[in-house]
């Protein structure tokens, strides 16, 4: 018994009527026609027809599976393999078909493997140290040469030469400032806080300053300039870009 003979057994036996399947179950009287005749090529899909015939089996009272293994016995087709369907459009070859190379195609296999045999033999002969050379000394002769770079000198400070700073006066404080090594900006203020100085010190300019009690003096480039406090070399300030403040006070160093 087919699975459509089934449904319609079973709607019978219960004493249904197709339209009030229809009701119970959502599907349309005429899909239910088509059904109880095996078509079932209307449903959409697989997915769909299965659905419709547990549908049916619930509202008839029938164990699902019994109608969806009819459904899988008579609808479902078997998958063919995918060769049989590529054989079929004509897209693959029969097995027993074999592929032909023609005369011209073999000819330029062979000459391109040729041409790759006597490069990669050029290559190879080019590649090796001459006698009485090794590899490494070949390695090593194509290697950018490299030097190490000098070390960065700390700046010192540089005695001015005699006569250049003025002579300190007892009892107050004297500041000689020359730039030696680059440009400096200062700023020089006495001890009252008034500005005396304020500008840029070129290199191998100097400046002296004086104050009855002490000053102030900010270096923008401290590495840049040697100071002498009172007749007295000091230590560089700062580094080079250093931005340093100092206070030098009557008969002291700060």
């Amino acid at each position: 018994m087919s699975l459509g003979t089934s449904i319609k057994e079973a709607r019978k036996r219960v004493g249904m009527s197709i339209e009030k399947l229809a009701e119970r179950t959502s599907i349309r009287t005429a899909l239910l026609r088509d059904f109880e005749l095996d078509d079932f090529s209307k449903c959409g899909g697989d997915t769909y027809a299965k659905g419709h015939v547990r549908n049916i089996a619930n509202a008839l009272s029938v164990e699902p599976s019994v109608f969806l293994d009819l459904y899988q016995t008579e609808q479902t087709k078997a998958e063919r393999p995918m060769y049989d369907l590529l054989l079929e459009s004509k897209v693959a070859p029969p097995v027993n078909q074999k592929s032909r190379l023609s005369l011209k195609m073999l000819s330029t296999i062979s000459a391109s493997a040729v041409v790759l045999v006597v490069g990669g033999q050029i290559a190879y002969t080019n590649f090796q140290p001459a006698k009485g050379s090794s590899t490494k000394s070949l390695i090593l002769s194509t290697l950018p040469a490299t030097t190490t770079p000098a070390p960065t000198a700390t700046p010192t400070s540089t005695v001015p030469p005699a006569g250049t700073v003025a002579t300190p006066v007892a009892g107050s404080i004297n500041v000689y400032v020359s730039a030696n090594r680059g440009d400096s900006w200062l700023s020089v203020s006495n001890s009252a806080g008034t500005s005396l100085f304020a500008g840029r010190l070129s290199q191998g300019q100097s400046q002296t300053f004086s104050d009855t009690t002490s000053l102030t003096i900010r270096y923008g480039n401290a590495g840049a300039v040697d100071v002498v406090v009172n007749g007295t070399p000091t230590p560089v300030p700062g580094a080079m870009g250093e931005v340093v403040d100092r206070t030098y006070a009557s008969n002291s160093v700060n």
